[in-house]
């Protein structure tokens, strides 16, 4: 185990915590996983069988936690504190996978990939209750034991109840040292139960004394923001109808500690959406920049990367009160019909079209790309995520950022504004492409920071890189370029 927190792309063979990755970035199946019943595992604890089956799905299914635990809660009618004890169970054991696969790796003689996906979803399940919470020893592990029973499992009894009661045996922190490598970030990637690959990676933008507390922002639940849409009601309006509070860095932000933002009525009636405060931010910086083309700024907006349609939004309420319109380009129908609904009743038009050679004449006025990304500054939404990432992704997506940027640039009219952004720290996907663009000589580089004017801590250059620890947004990067006069 001195290898620590390696990303799950080692060996498999190996029986330590990891797995091989496919070229899209997402985990090949390490079980048989022949189709299953969608049985409920009955043990008449209806927290804990919600959590297991949701748990069950994304080792399975490659589903998404964030997604099918609530679906599952609402099929089920799990409400108040089975909820939110399923809720913990569910993404706290998603989060803490590499851990808990160290753990029970330390205490089986069988490598993990040979286990059943349901005996070792028990055992992950146990294993998070007996280091992470409160709950009693017996009930953690007798509760696993019944879960595997229940899946069909019931040989495998007795060596989840091993298993869970050597685990017991040991504390947490016992556990933590025994375990952790001895050098650095990879100690801090597993104290906060992260790949060794992302922990180095943001090792890499920020102060050795920050690290920590970055890393641990990611398992963090994150409040919901909401952005007042410009023209239809403010975000004082927006705080007092929802009884949220008003955001500290964007005009349109309102916060809100939780509950389930679609039932409220500025949602439903389209003057309010769910988007985070980093993302508004960005959208608002595009509209901001001033144009220093000849003639100024004639309204002719593009979002080049548009899906699932948030900033397109927001640049389109904005573009209805300045008079300007916006194209927004996305290359799949499926997240081009979200912006369609995101944008409906906005100077908003969209085309299904790749990004890279849109097919649309040049002479924009401001451009932003949004670039795909490893969204590695959204960890904290999804608790499998870390797991599920490889840092092949990012190598795979670099060629198509700097392309689609090149792409923005040749659209965007002389003097016209250029913003580039990610969801990710990564200086791969945020400074690499950047300089690389500086270096051809056709854009010059704007301080991102003055449109960002009550942000503090936004790095070392002109660009600007937010921080869930720092400012409670999304690990967004923002770059602002002005495309060179001939």
């Amino acid at each position: 185990m001195s290898g620590g927190f390696r990303s799950r792309t080692k060996s498999a063979q190996q029986g330590k915590p990891g797995q091989s990755q496919s070229r899209q970035g997402k985990p090949k199946q390490r079980h048989n996983t022949q189709k299953r019943p969608q049985a409920h595992s009955r043990i008449g604890d209806a927290a804990r069988e919600a959590a297991f089956d949701a748990v069950l799905r994304v080792e399975t299914e490659d589903a998404f936690g964030n997604l099918v635990l609530p679906q599952i809660l609402r099929e089920r009618k799990v409400k108040g504190r089975d909820a939110a004890f399923a809720t913990e169970l569910a993404y706290g054991t998603l989060r803490t996978l590499g851990v808990l696969d160290a753990v029970i790796a330390e205490c089986s003689s069988r490598p993990l990939t040979e286990l059943d996906p349901a005996v070792l979803t028990a055992l992950r399940l146990g294993t998070y209750q007996l280091l992470m919470t409160r709950v009693d020893d017996h009930a953690a592990v007798d509760t696993s034991v019944r879960l595997a029973e229940a899946a069909g499992q019931g040989k495998a009894k007795g060596f989840v109840n091993g298993i869970l009661r050597t685990v017991a045996r040991t504390s947490a922190q016992e556990w933590m040292d025994k375990l952790a490598p001895s050098d650095e970030p990879s100690a801090t990637a597993f104290r906060t139960a992260h790949p060794e690959w992302i922990a180095r990676s943001f090792a890499q933008v920020l102060p050795a004394e920050e690290l920590e507390a970055a890393l641990k922002a990611d398992s963090e639940r994150p409040k919901v923001h909401l952005v007042a849409r410009p023209g239809e009601m403010s975000a004082e309006e927006l705080a007092l109808v929802t009884g949220g509070e008003e955001g500290r860095y964007s005009p349109y932000a309102v916060y809100l500690d939780g509950g389930d933002p679609g039932s409220l009525e500025p949602v439903r009636d389209r003057m309010a959406a769910v988007q985070d405060e980093g993302s508004q931010l960005i959208a608002r910086a595009v509209t901001e920049v001033p144009v220093e083309a000849d003639g100024g700024d004639h309204g002719r907006w593009l979002d080049l990367c548009a899906g699932p349609g948030g900033k397109a939004a927001l640049m389109g309420s904005i573009a209805a009160i300045d008079g300007a319109t916006v194209d927004a380009v996305e290359i799949g129908e499926t997240r081009a019909e979200l912006i369609r609904k995101s944008t409906e009743g906005l100077p908003v038009t969209v085309h299904v079209a790749d990004g890279r050679n849109p097919g649309l004449e040049a002479g924009f006025d401001r451009v932003l790309v949004d670039a795909p990304c490893s969204g590695l500054g959204a960890l904290r939404r999804r608790p499998e995520a870390r797991w599920r990432k490889s840092e092949d992704d990012v190598a795979e997506l670099n060629t198509l950022q700097e392309e689609l940027l090149a792409s923005a640039v040749n659209l965007a009219k002389p003097g016209g504004v250029v913003v580039y952004s990610t969801c990710s720290p990564d200086a791969r996907e945020t400074r690499g492409i950047v300089d690389k663009q500086l270096a051809k000589g056709d854009v010059e580089e704007l301080d991102a920071r003055e449109f960002l004017s009550e942000m503090g801590e936004l790095g070392e250059h002109l660009s600007a890189q937010m921080w869930p620890h720092r400012h409670g947004t999304d690990a967004m990067f923002l770059s602002v370029l002005r495309k060179m006069k001939s």
